[in-house]
């Protein structure tokens, strides 16, 4: 991905670590989608007294950084574009849910979010390649820590999550958390490498495969 496609992909919170930007050698990561994946679903969540931890996600996620696998956030926030809450209210949720999982000794590398739609408002209102299912985020993402793709996984609770991880050439997981609980029961939900109960199921997959 070229670096002029990439800026329309917005960040919040990336980890300037070094040692994840060594294009001659590149790192597996895992892609998380936000809400319904590592805290739990609220209709176009706005404020951060509303932001819970979904039970195991951070534990989860602790996993992973010990294992040495980049945890990089890719999350649709039409919620902007829609007029639900400011890019400034969409920060503070993103410093809040790093700090809570901090308290649990995890940490996710960067945060990387589409606040565009069709039919949004101003600026926001466009098409635009980093919504999934397209997969603008995670190839951004690649470029600046120098991700191999290939060996990646994207966990989401949606068909279009799946769809993202596909296009971008990781594989792909879904959750039954958040929409999960009707998405993986959809005819489509096949296009996931696997279904997983809650990202805790998910981890341990992963973990187990790469074995």
């Amino acid at each position: 991905m070229t670096g002029s496609s990439n800026e329309t992909v917005k960040r919040h919170l990336i980890d300037p670590a070094p040692r994840f930007r060594d294009q001659r050698n590149p790192v597996p990561a895992v892609f998380l989608d936000r809400d319904g994946v590592i805290n739990e679903e609220v209709h176009y969540l706005s404020d951060v007294a509303d932001l819970k931890l979904i039970n195991g996600t951070a534990e989860a996620i602790k996993r992973l950084n010990d294992a040495g696998i980049l945890v990089i956030v890719v999350t649709n926030q039409s919620g902007v574009a829609r007029g639900y809450l400011t890019e400034d209210q969409l920060f503070d949720i993103h410093k809040a849910l790093v700090s809570m999982l901090s308290d649990h000794k995890a940490s996710v590398q960067g945060i990387y979010y589409s606040p565009y739609h069709p039919s949004g408002q101003g600026d926001y209102r466009r098409q635009s390649t980093c919504r999934k299912p397209e997969p603008g985020m995670l190839l951004a993402a690649s470029d600046e820590f120098a991700i191999n793709l290939s060996e990646s996984v994207l966990i989401g609770d949606r068909i279009n999550d799946i769809r993202a991880g596909h296009a971008a050439g990781t594989k792909a997981i879904m959750v039954r958390t958040g929409h999960g609980a009707k998405e993986a029961i959809l005819p489509e939900a096949e296009e996931a490498d696997f279904i997983a109960d809650d990202l805790a199921m998910a981890v341990d997959h992963i973990l187990t495969t790469r074995q």
